[in-house]
């Protein structure tokens, strides 16, 4: 069964991850852009290093070439940004990424994006559902060369025209000037070539770890956390670096470590990169962000006047908001956001050069700029932790949670609780707590953000007692 999470379809390599199941879905794919008419311009598809991530774009590709569809296939391994970008540029209806993002190196799964190189939305993605449950095997295809020399397969690598449009809104000069020394971790992933050209290209002084292919990345999971991120802090302190930059299997998130060799939260660099956006560079408008992200947005949006928009989990939801409300900035607190007049989905090679041009801009070294903020907006503290279930707890706690709407005894008071994605309650001391089902894995997810660290784990604790979640 193919399903579309919050993330686009993932599943396990050679179980759901299937050479079948991949036609299935480029088959049910094509069968929607002729019933819309969109099928003129093609597709346009990408893939980064996972294993069987080439092959999988190209079995998709000759289901697209039998079909008649032209599918313009980039090459090399690639960020997902850059896909999105494509199809935003030249103006494409639809595009595939096969990655599955920051998942462990068991699996690999496929992205769809729409028009304007959006995520495809809960509705784009419930129609290509029913379309795959249409699908008639075997599915038809077309020999690779034949659809080359036919046209209806055509390889591109149009990675010079998304840096040279990074470059063009990248105050490179200002960087230039700084004379910064950065240290890069791709996590074996795609972002070297891309990350690695943009700063030397500003004059940076560049190392990188981690930048051979391994489809194992390393025996680690591909998503720059404080847990995964040792080597780059120690990096970054031993060498005396200005700032530690890491990105996710796919590029579209990053981490970051600053100059005293402390990991910064995803909530503290949208926090960071909101504020600089709106302080000094002048930008106006209000900021987006999903249920289970920082709310000292909120309290720096109030502060020059605007509002914070939250919603649900899944970067469609942030890019749709940022569309309707003309927001400055969208991210989440899983490491993905995007700007204003970028592409409308996340870049973590954008933000984490945006992040040196803000070091450069202010004159001053990160952990000053963080200290700054947090003398005047108050400190996060974010306690998260992940449980894994099988389908029965699942069923359970499903039933406890979001159908009987029950709630565990808090020491706090509380404000209002919210549905609109799990259970989110909020406290009136301005902290919140939230359970809910990863769209992507298998797993509970529990996030609190409270005044102290200490609460924080406090009610983390009581959740995890009330749900039996440790056995």
């Amino acid at each position: 069964m193919i399903q579309f999470g919050t993330g686009g379809w993932r599943a396990v390599i050679g179980d759901g991850f299937t050479k079948q199941n991949i036609q299935i879905l480029a088959k049910a794919l094509c069968e929607k852009m002729k019933d819309e008419g969109v099928c003129g311009h093609g597709i346009v598809m990408g893939y980064d290093r996972r294993f069987l991530s080439k092959e999988a774009m190209q079995w998709a590709a000759v289901v697209f070439a039998a079909e008649g569809v032209q599918a313009h296939l980039i090459n090399k391994s690639s960020p997902t940004p850059l896909v999105m970008y494509y199809v935003e540029k030249h103006g494409f209806s639809y595009g595939m990424m096969v990655t599955a993002s920051h998942n462990p190196a068991i699996y690999n799964g496929i992205k769809v994006f729409t028009e304007g190189g959006r995520d495809a939305d809960e509705i784009q993605t419930k129609e290509i559902e029913t379309y795959i449950a249409g699908v008639a095997l075997p599915v038809p295809e077309m020999e690779y060369d034949k659809a080359k020399e036919q046209g209806l397969i055509r390889e591109i690598y149009p990675l010079n025209e998304y840096l040279d449009n990074l470059i063009d809104v990248i105050d490179m000069e200002t960087i230039r000037e700084r004379g910064l020394k950065v240290v890069l971790d791709p996590m074996y992933g795609v972002s070297e070539t891309s990350l690695r050209t943009l700063l030397q290209t500003a004059r940076c002084e560049v190392e990188v770890i981690h930048d051979r292919h391994d489809t194992l990345f390393g025996g680690r999971l591909p998503a720059p956390t404080v847990a995964t991120l040792h080597m780059l802090q120690t990096y970054v302190t031993d060498k005396g670096y200005d700032i530690g930059i890491a990105t996710d299997g796919d590029a579209d998130r990053l981490g970051i470590i600053d100059d005293t060799g402390r990991f910064l939260h995803p909530n503290e660099i949208l926090v960071l990169l909101y504020y600089y956006l709106k302080k000094f560079k002048g930008w106006a408008g209000p900021v987006v962000r999903n249920i289970c992200t920082t709310h000292v947005l909120d309290r720096v949006a109030e502060d020059f006047g605007e509002k914070c928009y939250e919603v649900p989990v899944g970067f469609k939801h942030i890019s749709a908001k940022m569309n309707e409300t003309d927001a400055v900035i969208g991210g989440e607190s899983s490491g993905g956001l995007t700007v204003r007049g970028h592409i409308r989905g996340k870049d973590g090679i954008y933000a984490a050069m945006l992040l040196v041009e803000m070091i450069a801009s202010s004159g001053k070294r990160l952990s000053e700029i963080i200290a700054d903020i947090e003398s005047k907006y108050g400190l996060i503290a974010m306690e998260e932790r992940d449980y894994r279930f099988n389908e029965e707890r699942k069923a359970e706690i499903q039933k406890l949670l979001l159908t009987d709407k029950k709630l565990p005894s808090l020491p706090f008071e509380t404000e209002k609780v919210s549905y609109l994605d799990g259970s989110k309650v909020y406290f009136k001391n301005g902290g919140w707590v939230i359970a809910r089902f990863s769209g992507t894995e298998p797993l509970l997810r529990i996030f609190c953000e409270m005044p102290s660290p200490k609460d924080a784990a406090n009610v983390c604790g009581i959740y995890e007692r009330f749900l039996k979640l440790n056995g």
